[in-house]
């Protein structure tokens, strides 16, 4: 088929996250809300009825932001900025914590209307898909508007679609008309609607590609399309120069991808405060007790064994260490896998506070419906107890 006849969709949720907890809080619509909070921002229930929201103002501690409301990005808080810095650009802004169980349950329901148009669907998150309608009948904005509406109708959310020719078209267009936008772009598009916008628009140019861009004074998509092919191979090399030049005239061949196999599932915790292995350590041997447990239930909800379990630590001086261990069979059992992680966590120094904890199972293999039958995870963590000193 002619590549131009295709029709790739992306799909993007509006500020997905955010948009999840008005649902819960309609009295927040319209003002600046940042989603990443923990456990003690939730809204306290007052007697009257009414509720009292954390104020952005009043966080202390080193998170992030998960996401934010468009009131709020116009304020300059973004995702994985850090809260304190947010905080001094809107202290006013409203604090939530994160619900990844509610956020889990939307995009479900948001996938699920897509499929009663198409099986021709690629997950690319929880809150983005490619869809491949090329055999759908109907026009491309007929088509789209209907998705919408199912979208809408199943989740009360709002989505951003681009219907193009590729998936990169489709990428880029889904963030030109947001929030609640419906593009349509065809190769005759690119120069007016792709070539002014920054290079760094295209999806696989990443920072230090941009600067590296910007410092030979290409700093658009149409500078690029233009750029000298020997001047892109001095400073990128062959294959990648060869890459830019293909992107910046619009041109991707990628095929929407249905099925794909994980290579890893994983959990980690970055912790409101450092924990100390010593002090800290029932703390830290609950949390990770937890995390091999949600790995567990992870790879059991998914239909996969693994073989390789990792961990992952940082320090208080955001030293990353990590550690993998192959066991002899494949697994799927929050005690196997914290057995394993366990003995990972033998290998590491253990003297200095930890920020964040994770564990990592991988050399995945999938099995049938028959699910894994789940078992407590109670073994110690190998901390250092009071009498064993610092």
């Amino acid at each position: 088929m002619n590549p131009a006849m295709r029709r790739i969709a992306h799909l993007d949720m509006d500020a997905f996250y955010a948009s999840v907890e008005l649902l819960r809080y309609p009295e927040l619509r319209g003002q600046p809300v940042v989603i990443g909070g923990g456990r003690n921002a939730a809204p306290e229930t007052l007697d009257d009825g009414t509720r009292h929201f954390r104020r952005l103002r009043d966080y202390a501690g080193r998170g992030v932001v998960t996401t934010s409301t468009y009131e709020a990005r116009a304020l300059g808080v973004f995702s994985a900025m850090g809260m304190m810095k947010a905080a001094q650009l809107a202290p006013d802004a409203v604090l939530l914590p994160t619900d990844f169980d509610s956020y889990r349950h939307y995009s479900r329901l948001f996938k699920t209307a897509v499929a009663t148009f198409t099986s021709q669907i690629e997950d690319r998150g929880i809150d983005e898909i490619y869809i491949d309608l090329t055999d759908v009948p109907g026009e491309p904005a007929d088509i789209g508007a209907k998705i919408k509406q199912a979208v809408r109708d199943a989740t009360g959310l709002t989505c951003s679609i681009c219907i193009a020719p590729n998936k990169l078209l489709a990428k880029i267009g889904s963030e030109l008309d947001k929030p609640d936008g419906l593009t349509i772009l065809t190769m005759a598009d690119v120069p007016g609607r792709i070539w002014p916008l920054p290079a760094r628009k295209v999806n696989g140019i990443g920072p230090k590609a941009n600067e590296k861009l910007a410092a030979l004074g290409i700093v658009t998509v149409g500078d690029l399309a233009s750029a000298d092919l020997g001047l892109l191979q001095t400073h990128f090399g062959r294959s990648y120069s060869a890459w830019l030049a293909e992107v910046s005239q619009g041109f991707d061949e990628r095929p929407v991808v249905v099925s794909s196999e994980p290579k890893s599932m994983s959990r980690e915790t970055t912790f409101e405060r450092d924990l100390h292995p010593r002090h800290d350590r029932a703390a830290l041997s609950a949390a990770f007790t937890g995390l091999c447990v949600r790995v567990a239930d992870d790879l059991r909800r998914k239909g996969y064994t693994g073989r390789t379990v990792g961990i992952k630590l940082r320090y208080d001086d955001f030293r990353t260490v990590t550690r993998d261990l192959t066991i002899p069979v494949q697994t799927a059992d929050a005690v196997e896998i914290r057995r394993a992680a366990t003995e990972c966590l033998k290998r590491v120094p253990l003297n200095r506070r930890l920020r964040l904890l994770g564990v990592r199972v991988s050399a995945l293999t999938p099995v049938g419906s028959e699910p894994v039958a789940p078992q407590p995870a109670q073994a110690e963590l190998p901390f250092p107890t009071e009498e064993q000193g610092n």
